[in-house]
Order: C-alpha cells, then structure tokens, then sequence
C-alpha cells in the first residue's frame, strides 16, 4: 500500500488515501518518487478540460528511483534513477513514421488501464500514463527514461514536462534564432522554462506578460529584459518595446483565446506565435481573411514542446549541469501530497510558479 493523491471524478476534489500497488508485470517497471510537480494539465483533468478516465491518480511530471522490474525491461535495472515521461510514442503509428513523436496515436494508451486499486478494491488509472502523484506508481518500461548523472532527482523531476515543452516550445516549434525578440505570455513553471529558453537561444530582447506583478522578480531571474503587465493595451506596449514593430516570437502558454490573440497582435509582420498553453473548447479565437494575409503571421500549436524526449534531454541536461538552465528557479513551493488542491488554487489565482511535491 502506498499513499497517492486520487481523482474520484471530474470536478470531485482531490482524496489522499492508501492504494494497492501491484509488483510490476511484463514490461513493467516500478518507481519509488522523489518528487512530482503541480502542472496546469493536471488541473486541467479536475475540471473536465482534459478528459481521462476515473477514478484516477493524476501527476505526470516526476522522477524517482526504480524499485524493481518486470520481465523483459533491461534498459533501467533497480537502484537507476529515472524520469517518467506521460507521453511514451510507440514508434509505429503516422506521425512516429514521420518523426513526429509528440504527436504519437498511441501516446495516452496507457491512462485507459487499470493501474492500481484503492483499499476497498475500487480501480484506479494512471491519469495521464504515470500517476506521479503517489509515492510509488507502476508504469510502461516506455515511459521510464534513465535520469541524466549529475542532476538531483528532485531537481530532475521538472524536466519531465515544463522544461521540455518551455524548451522545445522556443527550439523546436518557434525555432527562436539569436538576436531575435520573444515574448512570453504566462510566467508559471512552462513560462518559467521558457524564458530560460528563450535567453539560452540567445533572443535579444525577452519580454514576459503576466497578470501578476509579483512574478517579475521571478521573470527577470528566469532572463526576462523586459516585463509587462496584461492589459488591455499589451499587444501595443510589447510594439513600443520593439520600435513599433513587435516581437519575432510571441509564446502563449496560459490557454486563453484572449492571450492567444494577444500573442498573435504582438509579433511583428511576419512573426511567429506558439501556442502551447491547453485552452477548453469554449475558448474560440477568431481572425478575420484580411489580416491573415496582410500580416503573414504564423500561429501553430505546441504539443510537448515538439520535443523527442530521448534526443532532448541529454541537451537540457548539458545545459543544467552548465549552470545555463537552472532547474530550481521554476519552484517557488515545496509541498507534500495534501498540499495539491492548495497549488492547484494558486494556479488558478495565477499565483507563483512551479509547486513541487517532494517524497
């Protein structure tokens, strides 16, 4: 029996209870955490933005040690630490074929299993594949990807999610060149990893837009020059701070319509924004034929940050133990598992940036 914080049903709060943890089973692999963070995903799966089955054990970012493996899983070995990653590809479906792997059909195959049950014999998935919110979760060998040497665990655990899809959201999807201007709408833990990002790129000019203003000590240590305040007036103060001309990149990481249109103003003609904050259905963003044309401005999603986990995170992590990224700038609280429905309020009031659950 383990401790895990569950998601009874969509809109229910949060429950922290013993589940029953099965000993890993062919291609398998069991892990002990260090520590998970609080993401928006993960609140977004409370409220019904994200769907997955339930009852569930939600967290997706995480790392810890493996406590022992099924059959056929050799590449990790009881005692390696490793980082879980919620989006396995399969490596056959199109867009793997393609090389698109954030992309993969089969990716959140996984959520749809039985993973564990709760002490009355009620069965529980694994929220988005991995069920980090516990201090022990089952999960695919494809989802369990040895840790970099050098990084603490805890540390570790972040790069999971935000820094993958705060860095490839700047290197993959935007392709930010040196000497360009960014802009990065949402300072919270992805926002954190992007501006990081954006300043590892070599961008010249890093603006970051929040609705707090208690985030910009946080923005400007994570290498915002600039910081802004959202209004109504954003789009037109972030074209004063370019020479009237607007930002190359703009990085939309709240999932908002009024942020994404926000984003997409303040480029330049010709500029590129990258959406990758999770929006509900209800949020519509509308342009009108005229100014598609007239501006020629790109606007693309971004899933996972476009990254290839496999190929990515030993260059994040050359970058971490270069002291260029710095992993514990994104965490502005340390917390255990009864401390998840408070983050997730702070989350909502738009308050701090990162909270990690430490094991």
């Amino acid at each position: 029996m383990v401790r895990a914080a569950i998601l009874p049903a969509v809109g229910s709060p949060l429950e922290i209870a013993d589940i029953d943890l099965p000993e890993p089973g062919p291609g398998q692999v069991r892990v002990r955490l260090a520590a998970a963070g609080v993401c928006h995903s993960d609140l977004s799966l409370t409220n019904g933005t994200m769907r997955v089955p339930v009852p569930a054990v939600l967290g997706h970012e995480g790392a810890g040690t493996v406590v022992s493996v099924g059959e056929g899983v050799t590449h990790v070995a009881p005692g390696d630490g490793v980082i879980l990653n919620w989006a396995p590809s399969c490596g056959s479906c199109h867009p793997c074929t393609l090389g698109e792997v954030w992309l993969c059909a089969n990716a959140l195959s996984g959520a749809a299993n039985v993973y564990a049950r709760t002490a009355d014999g009620t069965d529980l998935h694994p929220g988005l594949n991995v069920a980090a919110f516990a201090e022990e979760t089952v999960v695919a060998a494809n989802c369990a990807i040895p840790a970099p040497e050098g990084i603490p665990l805890t540390d570790a655990a972040l790069l999971g999610c935000a820094v993958l899809t705060g860095y490839g959201a700047i290197h993959h999807s935007a392709q930010v060149r040196e000497g360009e201007t960014v802009a990065v709408y949402g300072v919270g833990g992805v926002g954190l990893a992007t501006l990081q990002s954006a300043r590892i790129a070599g961008a010249s000019k890093i603006i970051a837009v929040d609705v707090s203003p208690e985030k910009e000590e946080l923005a400007r240590a994570a290498g915002a020059t600039e910081y802004v305040i959202a209004s109504e007036t954003t789009a037109k103060d972030i074209r004063k701070l370019t020479g009237g001309q607007g930002v190359d990149v703009a990085v939309e990481c709240v999932g908002r319509a009024i942020t994404i249109r926000t984003a997409w103003e303040s480029t330049r003609r010709g500029g590129r924004t990258t959406v990758v904050g999770i929006g509900g259905k209800d949020q519509q963003v509308t342009f009108n034929a005229l100014e598609l044309f007239h501006w020629g401005r790109t606007l693309a999603g971004c899933v996972y940050g476009n990254s290839n986990p496999a190929a990515d995170l030993p260059v994040i992590a050359d970058h971490v133990r270069a002291g260029r990224f710095d992993l514990s700038a994104l965490v502005t609280e340390h917390i255990a598992l009864d401390g998840i429905p408070a983050a997730f309020d702070n989350m909502t009031a738009g308050k701090g940036g990162r909270a990690l659950v430490v094991f």
